[in-house]
């Protein structure tokens, strides 16, 4: 990392930082598509291995409090994988809300100030990795085999080594050996991983001391010879059934609705008055960034109340804290929310649940939306999506409306019309799509449904251009012009 101009003390500290945390070069030049998407295939199956080894010196408890945020993270319970992509993610939010707020200012123009953020991202991080492992040892989830001060640090050892391996990998990826991006990558392999999984696993599962496949597809074939499809219809604990299929189809077919519907206005450009395009301001404007932020928010908030139940409250004796989580233990160890706040922000698991405790599933699906909205809002606000923001992008970009004069203010009152709207609707759409599907069973969830979609339409596009760049580069440049 070269020294340029005097940067602040904070910044300063994160260039030396930058200097002794583990960094991936980007290639001298311009990697073959084929090659790049072999580099892309070589870390999937990295991470799938990592994903299949267990974490030495732990067990985990019987049930996973935590499968709900499996899929947003890209974690798998009790292997190296189980921060998965949290840390990275969480750390990317908290510098992008900062930046966004300009609480630490960034020029990403200069190439020494992306390196600087780059080296504050890592850095944060790992200490999150540090604090969310420190709250899964407190919250008894990992079972340590053995009570000694050696089995803890090599736990920690390996969380914290498994996630820089994770954040160099995704690294890898984004610097240029591979496409896109990592974390998008890992999350969309994880959720067509879960959609395989629940449509033809053979494995068995016992209900009511009767072994049956936990996949749809042999659940199916099995049932077909005895004739009870009852349990193909609808099934207990969130496992596969037909109603779970058809909603993820429903799922799948109202999101890529959603993704198409747009208002596309007209822009031109102010140089060359050939030059004609639109702007558009998509029905989810904000893609799956407030569900994203509102299920890291729900998580930690688990975590964390995990940990005040073991460390403060074990016995449920505190009767403040049991207003925030209140957790059953049974015999065998297994603890299971009851009741408290975190009790309605976690909502219901399957539609048996739902119909249990029907004010818990309305005050979930309010809450979701809610936090989705606000979100939404903030993101746009920060992000540099607000329609002021954009204006003034378009403006330097050379671009203008027409039939309107070239000024940012002008501009800026066409889009006040659309996006602030698009920003509401939208978080409220992925809000109520996240927690109906949750209770519905939907095959990866409905937040990780909204995810794979938008990141399959975004690698797509990004293909389309590769391939564009690598076999028409004369088109590329006139594009570029």
């Amino acid at each position: 990392m070269k020294r340029g101009r005097r940067l602040s003390p904070a910044k300063e500290f994160f260039r030396k930082i930058g200097t002794i945390l583990p960094e991936i070069k980007k290639p001298d030049k311009k990697v073959p598509l084929r090659n790049r998407l072999i580099w892309s295939l070589v870390i999937l199956i990295l991470y799938f291995v990592m994903g299949g080894i267990p974490l030495y010196g732990v067990s985990t408890s019987p049930t996973d409090p935590f499968a709900t945020f499996r899929i947003i993270f890209a974690s798998s319970t009790g292997t190296l994988l189980e921060l998965g992509i949290g840390p990275i993610v969480t750390a990317g939010l908290i510098m992008q809300l900062l930046k966004g707020a300009e609480i630490i200012k960034f020029d990403f123009t200069d190439p020494e100030e992306r390196a600087v953020f780059t080296a504050a991202t890592k850095f944060l991080t790992i200490i999150v990795t540090v604090i969310q492992a420190t709250a899964l040892v407190l919250s008894n989830y990992l079972r340590f085999i053995e009570a000694s001060i050696s089995v803890v640090v090599i736990t920690y050892l390996q969380l914290v080594i498994a996630t820089i391996i994770v954040m160099l990998m995704d690294e890898l990826i984004q610097k240029g050996w591979g496409i896109g991006s990592g974390i998008s990558l890992f999350i969309a392999a994880g959720v067509a991983k879960t959609i395989f999984i629940s449509l033809f696993s053979p494995v068995m599962i016992q209900f009511d001391n009767v072994a049956e496949p936990f996949g749809l597809v042999p659940l199916f074939f099995s049932k077909l010879f005895t004739g009870d499809f009852s349990r193909v219809l609808i099934r207990e604990g969130a496992y596969p059934s037909l109603l779970s299929f058809l909603m993820t189809l429903a799922t799948i077919f109202i999101i890529l609705y959603a993704e198409g519907v747009r208002i596309e206005l007209p822009i031109s450009h102010a140089r060359y008055r050939g030059i004609r395009s639109v702007y558009p301001v998509k029905l989810l404007y904000v893609s799956n960034i407030p569900i994203i932020l509102a299920s890291t928010l729900i998580g930690d908030l688990h975590i964390l109340g995990n940990v005040i139940w073991n460390t403060l409250n074990p016995e449920g004796k505190d009767p403040l804290l049991n207003m925030i989580i209140y957790i059953e233990t049974a015999e065998d160890g297994t603890q299971t929310i009851k009741g408290g706040l975190l009790y309605y922000l976690i909502g219901p698991s399957d539609i048996y649940q739902a119909i249990e405790d029907p004010l818990r599933t309305i005050i979930f699906i309010i809450s979701m939306t809610l936090l989705a909205v606000m979100f939404a809002y903030l993101w746009v606000e920060v992000g540099g999506l607000s329609s002021a923001s954009v204006s003034q992008q378009l403006i330097d970009s050379g671009m203008q409306v027409p039939g309107f004069r070239r000024r940012a203010y002008s501009v800026n009152i066409i889009l006040s019309k659309y996006i602030p709207t698009v920003t509401i609707i939208g978080g409220i759409f992925v809000g109520i799509i996240a927690a109906v599907s949750q209770i519905l069973g939907v095959f990866g969830g409905g937040m990780g449904i909204l995810l794979m979609i938008d990141i399959l339409m975004n690698l797509y596009q990004l293909l389309l251009r590769e391939q564009i760049e690598e076999y028409y580069p004369i088109v590329t440049k006139l594009i570029k012009v």
